[in-house]
């Protein structure tokens, strides 16, 4: 284990996330928000002296290849560093009661889940504000990616951290180069970004909140700048733009780069684009039938909101532009189901992910084969190509780790005295990075409520689920510290 390396990139990171409270600080002194802006600084601060203090002393540290092994505890490593540090601002600033507070607030933004414990986030600097929608778009291709992106890391090769750290079961490796392939994906990231942003501003909205919206929409987080998120602007023109950045950032992120590059080919070829394109399609129908004439009036109003809940959903962003709670039965059945079911892998998106609900469907449907063939054989394909066991094993171990993880929260929660719906959706929507739930946690409410030691575990939760269960829990068996 390289130990000297991984806390020399963890030091880099520091500095970086430093960087960004200096220009929230910035932001504080433009908007005359005295007590947050000593905020920032104050952590800006200690974070790069620390951080540089660490870079000296390891400043003859030689560029080592990182091991698989190495890769697992980095990633950790570094996210749960950057949660850390990242609650500072919140609580030297004080607009959050505890530090476990700044941390469920942090490690959700980090996370890209958007369970908030704010209850009234317009009364928020806005540079707190700022910050918070902007650990959305850090973590959403990966804060570890970013610093891959930006720095070379020394020589220290990257591509066990993308494995570690990209959301899905594989990495689809688009150039040679880890640290070129980091930066076509921030490159399409940031893309999205300034497009989204651009549109929002022609609807109407102000630069700093197109800003903010623009940063959860592409992350597939969910914080706002509004108590009410979305609905508060009452615009079909601003409902529909964020759908649309919603789905494409539910998108494998490789279908975005062929596409750029001119290669249409995959984006009819592959199964988990089609399939994911399809559930939304069969949702969004179930769910807009079912509102018309008993919420909504006409069809197009119910097919506005209908979508942009489904997308809300799939791609685990967890935006809202009317509370869910209160329509059909069926329409709360099908946006639940979603729940389960994630954006694509190689997204910014959470849950479990389209190409395993695929993998699984296909391997049951192999097994009722065996049943009535024992002696043939049946090869599970993908897109064509037939996947090796050892993936199908691990994306039945990870299902298993996945549910088990999410009955084992849903426990913990309801020791709090909260009803079984509001704690096992809310280990559901930690888990799956989603934000909110039903019951106490629904779309107009938040996570305030809950006592102390369940925010510690619904925070572990959002970590775990974000990181892909397996590169957090496999640090916790001792075979992975033998030699």
């Amino acid at each position: 284990m390289h130990y000297k390396a991984i806390i020399k990139t963890i030091a880099i990171l520091q500095v970086i996330i430093a960087a960004f409270h200096l220009l929230c600080g910035g932001l504080a002194v433009w908007f005359h928000e005295f007590n947050a802006t000593h905020s920032f600084f104050i952590s800006g601060s200690l974070l790069i002296s620390v951080g540089a203090v660490a870079l000296y002393f390891l400043k003859d540290e030689k560029p080592k290849n990182l091991s698989t092994k190495d890769g697992f505890l980095l990633v950790t490593a570094s996210w749960v560093a950057a949660v850390l540090i990242g609650a500072l601002p919140y609580h030297i600033s004080g607009v959050v009661p505890t530090y476990a507070d700044a941390v469920f607030e942090t490690i959700s933004g980090f996370s890209t889940t958007g369970a908030t414990i704010m209850t009234d986030v317009e009364a928020l600097p806005r540079s707190i504000l700022f910050w918070r929608s902007l650990t959305h778009w850090l973590g959403g291709m990966g804060i570890v990616v970013l610093a891959v992106a930006v720095l070379p890391l020394l020589g220290i090769g990257g591509m066990q951290l993308i494995q570690a750290e990209a959301p899905g079961p594989t990495v689809d490796k688009l150039t040679p180069r880890i640290t070129e392939t980091a930066k076509y994906l921030w490159f399409i990231y940031l893309f999205f970004t300034a497009a989204e942003a651009t549109l929002l501003m022609l609807g109407g909205m102000s630069l700093f909140d197109s800003l903010n919206h623009t940063f959860a929409t592409v992350a597939t987080g969910g914080f706002g700048t509004k108590n009410t998120s979305v609905q508060h602007y009452n615009s079909a023109y601003i409902d529909y733009v964020i759908t649309v950045f919603m789905l494409l950032s539910g998108v494998n992120f490789s279908l975005h780069f062929r596409f750029m590059t001119g290669n249409l080919k995959p984006l009819f070829s592959d199964s988990e684009f089609k399939t994911y394109l399809s559930i939304v399609a069969i949702s969004t129908l179930i769910i807009t039938f079912s509102l018309t004439g008993t919420v909504y009036n006409d069809f197009m109003t119910s097919f506005r909101y209908a979508s942009f809940q489904v997308a809300s959903f799939i791609t685990t962003t967890g935006f809202a532009t009317d509370d869910y709670e209160r329509w059909p039965a069926v329409a709360q059945i099908v946006l639940f189901l979603l729940m389960f079911v994630g954006g694509c892998s190689g997204s910014t998106g959470g849950g479990i992910k389209v190409i395993r609900i695929i993998t699984l469907l296909k391997q049951g449907l192999n097994e009722m084969k065996y049943l009535v063939h024992p002696r043939a054989v049946f090869a599970l394909r993908i897109n064509g190509q037939p996947v090796k066991k050892n993936i199908v094993y691990a994306i039945s171990g990870f299902f298993f780790l996945y549910i088990t993880t999410a009955l084992i929260v849903t426990v913990i929660v309801s020791t709090s005295g909260v009803d079984i719906i509001t704690a096992f959706t809310a280990a559901l929507t930690t888990l799956g990075n989603i934000g909110p739930g039903f019951g106490l946690i629904g779309p107009t409410e938040n996570f305030a409520f809950f006592p102390e030691y369940v925010k510690w575990v619904l925070s572990a939760a959002m970590l775990i689920g974000r990181l892909e269960i397996y590169t957090v829990i496999v640090l916790f068996t001792p075979m992975f510290w033998r030699k």
